[in-house]
Order: structure tokens, then C-alpha cells, then sequence
């Protein structure tokens, strides 16, 4: 009886602390998530001032807040800013960043209001990652509609992501059915896919939430911004060749 007394008080004291832990977690996402709301404005403001200033390549991206850079120690370590850097290294060229982005953006709202403004530029890059936002409300037969009206607008040679992994449960069936519409659009249109999906799914859960997440556990930080560029990376290295100079140093 006395055994039976200590298994079950080890067991409540397991589940006790299980449950503080989820309740620090959850109240640290709050906080976070909070933190990063309130800079939101900051980071579209940063990007609209790059926008303006020239350069001899003209990168335009698509997408929500991942190419915003939420979650980054500064905008400039969004997966954006890091191609657009690799792209100054790479061709030792300027390059003019037109990231025409939006915090919570699904596929409708870039089709109202980032596809009109694409049209202002004639890019020599443009990247499009969006649909994320979409996985929570996942119908296929919209996704796709709404897909397709973002792919058609794109110039040819434009590269696209796929979704990030969502790792577990629903979110991650219905990110894996939604990719295989991203390909299959994208192939019918010629587009190169960057691997976000694959890149971010071979991280792993753990070593995600560990040290590759912000301070909402759900935006990357710029170690997970890492990840993102490098699934963009090789594309974009084989659309720009290296500067002569550029390759002579290395």
C-alpha cells in the first residue's frame, strides 16, 4: 500500500510539473509573440526605405512574415536580406531590395496587395514564398485557385518556396498536401522550387524549438533565417554567375 502511495504521489508530481512547464512555455510564447507584434512596424518601414534606394539588380520578393523577417535580430537577417547580400558578394553588384512583403499575409491578401505593386518594377529576381498563413484554414481547391492567380503574375525565372515544416500533427498533413500543389504549379510554369519544406524538416522539432526559433517559438531567428536562405541559395547561384573579381579572391 505504502508503494502504491509513493508511485502514485511520483506520477502527480510528473504531471504537475509537466503542466507548470507547459503553462511557462505558453506564457513565454505570449510574451514573445507580443514582443515581436509591437515591431512589426518597424520592419515594414525598414524594408519600404530599401526600396527606394538604387541598385543595379532588382530583387523584388513575395511573401508574409518570414520575408519580413520577424523574429530576426534586425531585418536585414530575414532570409530576404541574406540573399540580397549574397547577391552583392556573389556578382559584386549593387543590388535594390523591393520587398513587398506583409506580416499575416495568406494568398489573397498578396494577390490584393502585392501584385498590383510588382507590377512597378522590372525585376531581375523575384523570389515569392507565401502560403503559410493559409495552413490553418487549408481547403485545397482555394489553395490552388489563389496559387495559380500569385504563379501567373510572376515573371519567368522567378524562384519560389515551398512551406516550412510544420513538424507534427494536422498542420504538418495539410503543409505536405499544400507542397504538393506549390510543385506541381510551379513545374507547370517552369519555376525552380527552393526546399524550405525539406531544409527546415531535416532540423528537427527539437533542435528547431532549441536554438533556431524566436521568441514566439514560431517565427525563426537568424539561425533558422540561415536555413531559409540556404534553400534559395544554390538557384540563385545558378541564374547569377560570380564576378570575375569575386572569383579570383576565392
Amino acid at each position: 500500500m505504502r508503494l502504491a502511495v509513493i508511485l502514485l504521489s511520483s506520477a502527480a508530481a510528473a504531471t504537475a510539473a509537466t503542466l507548470a512547464g507547459r503553462m511557462l512555455v505558453l506564457r513565454r510564447q505570449r510574451t514573445g509573440a507580443a514582443k515581436l507584434a509591437a515591431t512589426l512596424h518597424l520592419n515594414a518601414r525598414w524594408w519600404k526605405q530599401q526600396r527606394a534606394l538604387p541598385g543595379e539588380i532588382v530583387y523584388v520578393a513575395l511573401g508574409d512574415s518570414a520575408a519580413q523577417g520577424v523574429g530576426a535580430s534586425r531585418p536585414g537577417r530575414s532570409y530576404v536580406g541574406m540573399l540580397a547580400d549574397h547577391l552583392r558578394r556573389r556578382t559584386g553588384r549593387t543590388v535594390r531590395v523591393a520587398n513587398l512583403s506583409v506580416s499575416g499575409a495568406r494568398l489573397r491578401e498578396a494577390i490584393a496587395v502585392q501584385l498590383p505593386l510588382l507590377t512597378r518594377f522590372q525585376p531581375d529576381l523575384v523570389t515569392a514564398a507565401i502560403g503559410a498563413n493559409d495552413i490553418a484554414s487549408f481547403e485545397p481547391g482555394r489553395f490552388e485557385r489563389e496559387l495559380a492567380v500569385v504563379y501567373d503574375a510572376l515573371p519567368p525565372g522567378s524562384i519560389v518556396g515551398d512551406i516550412p515544416a510544420f513538424y507534427f500533427g494536422s498542420a504538418e498533413r495539410r503543409v505536405r498536401a499544400a507542397n504538393e500543389i506549390v510543385h506541381r504549379l510551379a513545374a507547370d510554369r517552369g519555376f525552380e522550387v527552393a526546399p524550405v519544406h525539406a531544409l527546415t524538416r531535416r532540423q528537427g522539432g527539437a533542435r528547431y524549438a532549441l536554438n533556431q526559433v524566436a521568441a514566439d517559438f514560431f517565427h525563426p531567428n537568424d539561425r533558422g533565417y540561415r536555413v531559409w536562405a540556404s534553400a534559395f541559395i544554390p538557384l540563385l547561384d545558378r541564374r547569377f554567375p560570380r564576378a570575375r573579381s569575386t572569383a579570383a579572391q576565392n
